[in-house]
C-alpha cells in the first residue's frame, strides 16, 4: 500500500478508509436533518428547548458515531422522539444497526425497542389508531431493518467469494509451481541422460586417443577435446542442480571455466580455443578491473559463444578478443573476418539471443552483426558502479 493511500485510510478510519462512505453518510446526514428541520417549522417546534437539546444531541452523534455505534445513536434518535424527534433518525439508526450485527438478539432488542418507543411515545396506545401504526412500524422499521439484514448478508456473502477466490488462486499458483518444478526435473532428467552420456563418451574416447595416438598434434587434439567435454560435464552438472533446485538460491553451477576472476576465465577460454587449432588474439586491460560476478559471469558467457559462433561460421579465420575498461565502463569486444565457407556444425538459433539477456540481466547492453571492412563484431558494454582496482 502506498503512503499517500495509508495515510488516507488513517484519516477515514470510521468510513473503513473509503471516500464513498463519507459522501453517502453526508448525504444521508444532510437529508435528515433537511426533513427534521422542515418538519420543526411547520409544527413550531424550534422554540421548544427540550426539542433543540434532543436535535443538537442527534447532530453530535449521528454523523461520527452511525457506523462504529448504531445501537447508541438508536437510542439517542429514541429518546428525542418524546421531546419531539421524528422517526427518521431512528431509521436510519436501526438500519445501520442491522447491517453492522446482522441477525442476532442486538438487532432483535433494537427492534423491540424501537416498536415500544414509536407505539408506547409516539402513538400513546391509540388502539383505534392501530393500522396507521402498522403501516408506520412496516415502513420506519421493519423495511430498514429487512433491507440492513440484506445489506449484511450481501457483504457476508462477498466477503466469502472473496476468500474463495483467493484460495483460488493461491491453489492455481501452487499448482503451476508444481507442474513448473515436475518439467525442470523432466527436463534434467533428460538432459542427464541424453547429453551427458553423449558428452561422456566424448571425453572418454578422446582420453582414449591422447593415450594412443600416433603422434603428438593428434595426441595433443585429443587431449583438448577431453579437457573441454570434461568442462562441459562439469558445467552440465551444475545445470542440473539449478533445475532440479538443488543449488542454494543466488548460488552459480559449479564450473572450472569460472570462479577463477576474469583474467583466469577468459584466458583458459583462449586457450582451449588455441589447442584446437584457432587463431585467437586476447588483449586485456592492466591491471584488470574488478568487477561484479554477475557482470564477470556475462563477460566470460559473452566471449565463449562469441569463440564458438566464429569456430562455425568462420573456420581458421582470426579472431579478435579484447578487453578495456574505464573508471564506468567495461567493454568486451570479440570480432572475425567474414567467411564464404561456414563450417556445417548445426546450431541451436539461440546463441545471440541468449548472449543478449545474459548481458541484459548483467546490466549492459550487447551488439552483433556485420561490420566495415568484412568483419562480424560482438560488443557488450557493462556499467561499473565500482571503483576499478
Amino acid at each position: 500500500m502506498r503512503p499517500e493511500e495509508r495515510v488516507r485510510r488513517g484519516h477515514l478510519i470510521w468510513w473503513d478508509g473509503r471516500v464513498s462512505l463519507l459522501v453517502l453518510d453526508l448525504a444521508v446526514f444532510t437529508a435528515v436533518c433537511y426533513l427534521e428541520l422542515h418538519s420543526a417549522v411547520v409544527q413550531d417546534k424550534l422554540s421548544r428547548p427540550l426539542y433543540l437539546a434532543a436535535l443538537v444531541a442527534f447532530v453530535l452523534t449521528f454523523a461520527p458515531l452511525r457506523r462504529r455505534f448504531p445501537v447508541f445513536v438508536l437510542v439517542v434518535a429514541l429518546a428525542g422522539i418524546p421531546a419531539g424527534l421524528t422517526l427518521g433518525p431512528a431509521t436510519v439508526a436501526v438500519y445501520t444497526v442491522a447491517v453492522r450485527h446482522g441477525l442476532g438478539w442486538i438487532t432483535g432488542g433494537c427492534l423491540l425497542l424501537t416498536l415500544i418507543v414509536e407505539f408506547g411515545l409516539r402513538w400513546r396506545y391509540r388502539l383505534d389508531e392501530l393500522p396507521t401504526f402498522a403501516l408506520s412500524a412496516a415502513l420506519f422499521v421493519f423495511a430498514p431493518v429487512l433491507a440492513g439484514l440484506w445489506m449484511n448478508q450481501r457483504a457476508a456473502l462477498l466477503a466469502v467469494l472473496r476468500g474463495r477466490a483467493e484460495e483460488a488462486e493461491r491453489a492455481r499458483t501452487l499448482l503451476a509451481e508444481q507442474a513448473v518444478s515436475a518439467e525442470r526435473r523432466r527436463i534434467a532428467r533428460e538432459m542427464h541422460d541424453v547429453v551427458a552420456h553423449r558428452v561422456t563418451a566424448i571425453a572418454l574416447q578422446a582420453g582414449a586417443l591422447s593415450v594412443t595416438a600416433p603422434d603428438e598434434h593428434t595426441g595433443r587434439t585429443a587431449e583438448t577435446i577431453r579437457s573441454v567435454s570434461v568442462s562441459a560435464l562439469d558445467e552440465l552438472r551444475g545445470i542440473l542442480r539449478v533445475l532440479r533446485d538443488e543449488a542454494e538460491e543466488g548460488e552459480p553451477p559449479p564450473s572450472r571455466s569460472t570462479g577463477a576472476g576474469l583474467l583466469g576465465s577468459v584466458d583458459q577460454l583462449v586457450a582451449e580455443a588455441l589447442a584446437t587449432g584457432a587463431r585467437v588474439e586476447l588483449e586485456l586491460p592492466d591491471p584488470l578491473p574488478v568487477v561484479p560476478e554477475q557482470v564477470e559471469r556475462a563477460v566470460y558467457r559473452v566471449v565463449q559463444e562469441a569463440l564458438t559462433n566464429a569456430g562455425k561460421h568462420a573456420p581458421h579465420a582470426a579472431i579478435q578478443v579484447g578487453i578495456t575498461a574505464t573508471k564506468d565502463l567495461l567493454v568486451v569486444e570479440v570480432c572475425n573476418r567474414l567467411s564464404p565457407r561456414p563450417a556445417n556444425v548445426p546450431g541451436s538459433g539461440y546463441g545471440l539471443l541468449g548472449m543478449r539477456e545474459r548481458v541484459e540481466l548483467a546490466g549492459g547492453r550487447l551488439t552483433a552483426g556485420p561490420a566495415d571492412g568484412g568483419v562480424f563484431r560482438v560488443t557488450a558494454r557493462f556499467p561499473l558502479e565500482e571503483k576499478t582496482s
